[in-house]
C-alpha cells in the first residue's frame, strides 16, 4: 500500500430544510466538479431567521479529496 497526499478545501452549502440537506447538497454539488472526494468536516454551522422563523441553514464544510 502506497502513501497518499490529500487536498483540504472548504464549500459552504446552503438548504431550506434543515443542516444535514445543506450538507448533502454542498458534497452533491462539490462532487460534479471534483474528483476523489472521501470525506467531509462540518466546522460551522449557521442559519438565517427572517420574521422569527429559520429560513435558511448554512453549513462550512471542508472536503477532503485524494491528489492523483
Amino acid at each position: 500500500m502506497s502513501d497518499a497526499t490529500y487536498k483540504k478545501i472548504e464549500v459552504i452549502g446552503t438548504a431550506k430544510e434543515s443542516f444535514a440537506k445543506a450538507v448533502a447538497g454542498a458534497v452533491e454539488e462539490a462532487s460534479q466538479s471534483l474528483h476523489g472526494l472521501n470525506w467531509f468536516e462540518v466546522t460551522e454551522m449557521r442559519g438565517r431567521i427572517d420574521n422569527g422563523k429559520v429560513v435558511q441553514y448554512q453549513v462550512s464544510l471542508k472536503l477532503g479529496l485524494k491528489l492523483d
